[in-house]
C-alpha cells in the first residue's frame, strides 16, 4: 500500500457548482415568499442545490447518521466525565435505542451506522458489524506517547474513506457525522490548538459530561503536553493524526475528505468532528464547502475551529452530549430548507399569482442551503 498523503485531496475536491447556485438564487427571487423572509433557510437551499448540482433541489430522501467510536488513553488521567475504556457503553446505548442520538434518529427515521475504529473492549461485547473495522484497541495517551503508529493512522484514514465510498455508493444523500468516544474532546482540543496556534487554556472545555475544576485543570495540562508533541509534526497531517488524535478521529478525517470527493454533503456535530474537519481543511481548502456545522456545543475549541473554517452553526441549543445529537437536531432544518425550495410556487411574471411547480412537490423544486464557507 502506497504511503498516504492527504494533500493529494486538494486536487480531487471541487467546490459545489457555482453556476447551479446562482440559478438557485435566481429561482429564489421568483418564489411567492419574498426573498429574505425565510432567513437562513434560503441560503441553505441554495447551498444544497449547488451540492446536488441541480435546480430545483431534490428532496433529501436518504440521510444517514454515521458515528465513529473509539477510546482514548488520555482518559486515564481523569479528564473526562466517564471512566477510561467505557466508550463501548455509549455504543451499546445507541444500539439499544436508549441514547439521545438513538431517540432522535428513530424520531427522524434516520438509519444509524456505528463504526468501531478504536474501542478498548473485547469485540464480543458488540455486534460483529460494529467491530469488524477496528484499527486497534484504544489509542495511546497523547500527552506522553503517540495515539497511533503511522501505519495505524493511515489505516484509520483509509477506513473513513472506505465508509464514505460505501455510503455514497449506497445512495446516501446527506450524512450526519458524530463520534462515540471517551477522551475524544481532549484529543480534539489538542488538534485544534495545534492547527490554530493557540494555547491549551483557550481550547480546554468541560466535555460532553461536564467535569469539575480539578478535572478541567488535568485536561488543560494534558492538552498542553500534547501540544508540545504536536507542533513539530504540523507539516504532515497523517503524522499529526498519529501523534495526538486517535483511530476514530483519523477515520472521521478520512470520511470527510472522501465525502467531499464524492460530493456527499455532511452535517458536523461537535468539537470532535470540528477538529477532524480542520485537519481535512488543511489538506484540501475546498473541502469545507461540502459541510454544515450542525450546532454550537459550548466547547471553546469547536468555536475556534468553526471560525477558522468560516462555518456558522445552524443551531445553538446548549446541547453538549455529543454522539451526533446536535447534528441530528439540525437535520430537520436542512430538510425543511430543501422542501421549501422545492415546493414553494413561483410568481407569474405578469400577475404575481402563484404557479405550482411543473413537477409538483414530489419533483423537488429548488433548494435553500447556504455554503457556510462562502
Amino acid at each position: 500500500m502506497s504511503s498516504l498523503n492527504l494533500d493529494d485531496f486538494s486536487d480531487l475536491i471541487e467546490r459545489p457548482d457555482g453556476g447551479v447556485r446562482r440559478e438557485a438564487e435566481e429561482r429564489r427571487e421568483r418564489l411567492v415568499v419574498p426573498p429574505g423572509a425565510l432567513g437562513r433557510l434560503d441560503e441553505l437551499g441554495e447551498w444544497l442545490a449547488a451540492a446536488q448540482g441541480d435546480v430545483p433541489v431534490r428532496p433529501v430522501e436518504r440521510p444517514k447518521a454515521v458515528l465513529f467510536a473509539g477510546d482514548h488513553g488520555v482518559a486515564e488521567l481523569g479528564v473526562s466525565g466517564r471512566a477510561a475504556g467505557t466508550a463501548y457503553t455509549l455504543v451499546r446505548d445507541v444500539l439499544d435505542g436508549s441514547s439521545p442520538a438513538a431517540v432522535l434518529a428513530r424520531q427522524l427515521n434516520v438509519p444509524v451506522r456505528i463504526v468501531d475504529a478504536g474501542l478498548d473492549c473485547d469485540p464480543e461485547l458488540l455486534p460483529a458489524a460494529v467491530v469488524s473495522h477496528r484499527v486497534r484497541r484504544g489509542s495511546g495517551r497523547i500527552d506522553i506517547e503517540d495515539a497511533l503508529t503511522r501505519d495505524e493512522a493511515e489505516r484509520a484514514v483509509r477506513l473513513g474513506m472506505a465508509i464514505a465510498d460505501e455510503e455514497a455508493d449506497s445512495g446516501t444523500d446527506l450524512v450526519v457525522i458524530g463520534d462515540l468516544s471517551v477522551g475524544g474532546t481532549t484529543a480534539a482540543a489538542a488538534l485544534i490548538a495545534a492547527l490554530c496556534g493557540t494555547d491549551a487554556s483557550v481550547v480546554t472545555g468541560r466535555g460532553g459530561v461536564a467535569i469539575d475544576d480539578l478535572a478541567w485543570m488535568r485536561k488543560c495540562a494534558a492538552i498542553r503536553d500534547s501540544l508540545r508533541r504536536a507542533r513539530p509534526v504540523l507539516g504532515d497531517q497523517v503524522e499529526l493524526l498519529a501523534t495526538v488524535a486517535g483511530a476514530d478521529l483519523a477515520a472521521i478525517t478520512g470520511f470527510l475528505l472522501q465525502a467531499a470527493v464524492r460530493r456527499l454533503p455532511v452535517i458536523l456535530d461537535g468539537v470532535v468532528s470540528a477538529a477532524c474537519a480542520l485537519v481535512a481543511q488543511r489538506a484540501a481548502f475546498r473541502a469545507p464547502d461540502w459541510w454544515l456545522a450542525g450546532q454550537v456545543s459550548g466547547e471553546p475549541a469547536q468555536a475556534k475551529a468553526l471560525d477558522r473554517m468560516a462555518l456558522s452553526p445552524l443551531l445553538d441549543q446548549g446541547v453538549t452530549v455529543g454522539e451526533g445529537t446536535g447534528a441530528l437536531l439540525a437535520l430537520p432544518f436542512v430538510l425543511a430548507s430543501a422542501a421549501l425550495a422545492a415546493e414553494l410556487p413561483e410568481r407569474t411574471p405578469d400577475t404575481g399569482d402563484a404557479v405550482e411547480p411543473e413537477d409538483g412537490p414530489a419533483g423537488g423544486d429548488t433548494a435553500d442551503d447556504e455554503d457556510p464557507t462562502d
